[in-house]
């Protein structure tokens, strides 16, 4: 492309490659399965077998490389990779920011990168004084007295509430069975209620994406173990009447389990606690950075009401007289007895707890309030900026939290909100979060982030109207889009039904 986004053409290259644009092989058929990338004596066969019934002769099949070809296939690929490094990542719900380094930094220092889980608590006052301290902090930020620090990511905080929630119940002979989920709350709810046996209803919206409070209490009763209510919820709004949904859940002898995964739209602004929450997990790869996504670890530590704390899981960090101890079930006595049990092998994950205590302490209680107000600010700003050529159907329901949600009402006939995204992966952007919630028909779901300047918003928001505008004229191009991407657009259908996930050697000919 020149400068004036003209097509240019070129002769075709032997190796396939476009400059800096590079045609990547797979490994195998870099390195080969009968060549090795190192030199190895030849190994005496008169040696005794140690290998059972597998043979040492036969090929396995993998590719041989030397180092320096294996180093370079990776970073290749790494290169044809979106990241956000390179720019605004607008996954909604996801909180894709950028991590500061100096976080990265202090993960990274010998005494908590290198820690062994079994190394015994007098050796490891430093790392439990980050535990302990992290957690005092989030308790403070959610008006909650008790926190597990245990669970591993946000779906594995929200069991752990189900199941202090359960443990609760039955520890006063409730045995209650139905769990409520409202349509605005994210698609683990459901499913964590499920698998820890619980029935789950449907909580209608309103037109506004709120909450249907009168159904939500016409439906309450002596079955009802508990509501799991996202807030701000995934339409990226605030629920506005979430003290009377605690207080008629309360009232009808449930508890309330919030999703907290979105709490860097509120983070110094308002405390769940305050709310009447009995139970909330804080991603902190989400709302304290930590680079995630693609399966990576992350950390979903749980906040608990009064009524929860004494079903809290083990283990827990104490701090006595001579430091911090970690309390277990060998040495809780009768002080945690009502314990639902454990979580987790080892307590937790230190360079996720090292992250987002030193992202805390380096914003402070003024700059955390700064961040949900910039997350706030950003994403209003991208509806307000879109809403005249999107359908934005929440737009009226007043300012949205950290993300601004779209729909493709208006777009030409055979033109879909995969077209749309298609054609953002030409802009250079990877494409938002879509078709989901549920609630709007080809939901595009946007958070810019509290990290990313006006700028940036711009160019991304020209970027988003190019492309919906052609949406909306009929524009053919976006059928076939990307265009620019190093590879074609796939047949999703197939590629989710008939997935080739293995390589098979080439049949000799």
């Amino acid at each position: 492309m020149n400068a004036d986004g003209e097509s240019i053409g070129g002769p075709a290259t032997h190796t396939g490659n476009r400059a800096l644009m590079l045609e990547e092989k797979l490994i195998f058929e870099i390195g080969g399965t009968d060549t090795t990338g190192v030199d190895l004596p030849a190994p005496d066969l008169s040696a005794p077998r140690r290998m059972g019934g597998l043979d040492r002769d036969a090929r396995i099949g993998l590719p041989g490389l030397s180092e320096p070809e294996t180093v370079r296939h990776y970073t290749r690929l790494s290169r044809q990779n979106y990241a956000i490094d390179l720019g605004l990542f607008p996954l909604g719900s996801c909180t894709m920011k950028h991590n500061p380094r100096l976080n990265e930094k202090v993960a990274r220092m010998p005494g908590f990168a290198d820690l062994h889980p079994m190394a015994p608590s007098t050796t490891t006052q430093g790392a439990l004084a980050v535990i302990h301290e992290l957690g005092e902090w989030l308790k403070t930020l959610t008006g909650m007295p008790a926190v597990a620090m245990s669970p591993k990511a946000g779906a594995h905080g929200e069991l752990c509430g189900i199941l202090a929630i359960r443990a609760a119940l039955e520890a006063r002979g409730d045995a209650r069975k139905v769990v409520l989920c409202p349509e605005s709350a994210h698609g683990t709810n459901p499913a964590t209620a499920a698998f820890a046996g619980y029935e789950v209803e449907d909580i209608p919206a309103t037109p506004e994406g709120r909450v249907d409070l009168a159904a939500l209490e016409a439906r309450l009763g002596p079955d009802v173990a508990a509501v799991m209510i996202t807030n701000p919820n995934t339409c990226g709004l605030f629920e506005r009447d979430f003290r009377k949904i605690a207080d008629a859940v309360h009232a009808g002898g449930g508890l309330v389990y919030c999703d907290g995964a979105n709490f860097n739209a509120i983070v110094g602004r308002v405390r769940p606690g305050d709310l009447g929450v009995d139970a909330m997990h804080i991603n902190l790869h989400k709302t304290f950075s930590t680079p995630h996504g693609g399966g990576g670890p992350g950390s979903g530590p749980v906040v608990f009401s009064e009524a929860l704390a004494p079903f809290a899981p083990l283990p827990f960090v104490e701090k006595n007289d001579d430091g911090f101890v970690l309390v277990e079930e060998e040495t809780a006595g009768d002080r945690h007895s009502n314990s639902f049990g454990r979580m987790t092998a080892f307590h937790g994950q230190m360079g996720m707890f090292t992250r987002a205590l030193t992202y805390i302490l380096s914003h402070g209680a003024d700059g955390l309030k700064q961040v949900a107000e910039d997350a706030v600010l950003n994403a209003n700003y991208v509806l307000r900026k879109l809403e005249d050529v999107l359908h934005a159907p929440f737009a009226d329901s007043g300012p949205c939290m950290h993300e601004a949600l779209f729909g493709d009402k208006g777009f030409a006939e055979g033109l879909s909100t995969l077209d749309l995204a298609k054609g953002l992966i030409d802009e250079g952007y990877h494409p938002m979060t879509m078709y989901f919630p549920l609630v709007v028909h080809g939901a595009m779901l946007v958070e810019p982030t509290e990290t990313e300047s006006k700028a940036a918003l711009d160019q991304f928001i020209g970027a988003m109207r190019s492309v919906a505008e052609r949406a909306i004229a009929g524009d053919e191009t976006l059928k076939t889009a990307p265009h620019y991407a190093p590879r074609r657009r796939l047949d999703e259908t197939l590629a989710a039904r008939k997935p080739v996930l293995a390589w098979a050697e080439p049949a000799a000919e």
